[in-house]
């Protein structure tokens, strides 16, 4: 069980100002902050961690997302709707969102995580972020979790619709950097077909470490398919 000091906290109180939203289970609040070295290192005060809630948040996000942009851009079809969507629910996205509400120094950290960092990292930021979106919606249901959704995002989606859209290369370069982690360096690792019909192979890797393979016609394309292969790994793992 969470201590009442926790649940009675100005800290929360601030927080739901900020979002526009009043809890009416404070816990959810609480286990939304909750990071697991926090509950790893206080089992006698602290409660669950929040990564089931952040589970469900990141479907509740998605959802919103893809029922405002069908409404939005009714001639769009399913790639262009695919690729806003992804823009706006990225690590970096959300990381921005938090630290723009002032989550960091609200979350419940063990001293370890406290200590090298983890209130600026953008993986823990971002997961708090749809932590309270998925804690919202068991309190509230999903019409309160649309009204705090959807004035948070709303702007990236705006632009982000409006945009050319941003290619792989540039995406994954900007993931690497929100994370801090070295930029991503692309290698040929075969080229086949006669050289009317070539089709190149690249890797990019992360740290000396293949983090994606693309296939395709020009180096440039192979590029860019290695890069989305990244981006999708590095979502799974973030």
């Amino acid at each position: 069980m969470t201590s009442s000091v926790c649940i009675d906290s100005d800290n929360w109180q601030k927080l739901e100002k900020t979002l526009g939203y009043s809890f009416r289970d404070k816990s959810l609040l609480v286990n939304a902050m909750t990071h697991k070295s926090f509950a790893n290192e206080c089992p006698d005060t602290a409660g669950p961690d929040n990564e089931r809630l952040e589970f469900l948040g990141d479907a509740v996000l998605d959802l919103i997302v893809s029922e405002y942009l069908m409404g939005a851009l009714p001639a769009a079809d399913e790639g262009e709707l695919s690729r806003i969507r992804s823009d706006v629910v990225a690590m970096p996205s959300l990381a921005e969102l938090a630290r723009l509400l002032g989550i960091g120094q609200d979350l419940l950290l063990g001293k370890g995580e406290s200590g090298s960092g983890g209130r600026e990292k953008p993986s823990l930021l971002a997961d708090a972020l749809e932590a309270l979106f998925g804690a919202v919606f068991i309190d509230g249901g999903y019409r309160a979790a649309r009204s705090v959704v959807l004035p948070l995002v709303t702007p990236l989606l705006e632009q982000a619709s409006t945009d050319e859209g941003q290619d792989h290369k540039s995406r994954l370069q900007e993931f690497l950097q929100a994370d801090r982690k070295d930029l991503p360096v692309y290698r040929m690792a075969d080229v086949a077909g006669p050289d009317h019909d070539r089709v190149y192979r690249v890797e990019v890797l992360i740290e000396d470490r293949v983090h994606g393979t693309g296939k395709g016609r020009t180096k440039k394309s192979a590029e860019q398919n290695a890069a989305e292969a990244a981006l999708k790994v590095l979502d799974k793992d973030s």
